[in-house]
């Protein structure tokens, strides 16, 4: 099972990145997903949207 950080950045099962910005519980994130401060949209994901980790 993946283990999921504040910080880390993922790479979604959608083949989007996202940072982690808040661990809510072992499965449950929000997230910051876009490529700029023009663009960043924060969501909710669980570990099922996750593929791995790229960064720690």
């Amino acid at each position: 099972m993946l283990k999921i950080k504040e910080f880390d950045t993922v790479l979604l099962k959608d083949g989007r990145q996202a940072d982690i910005m808040e661990v809510l519980s072992d499965t449950v994130f929000i997230a910051d997903v876009g490529s700029s401060p023009k663009d960043w949209e924060t969501i909710d994901i669980t570990i099922d949207d996750i593929e791995k980790v790229i960064d720690e």
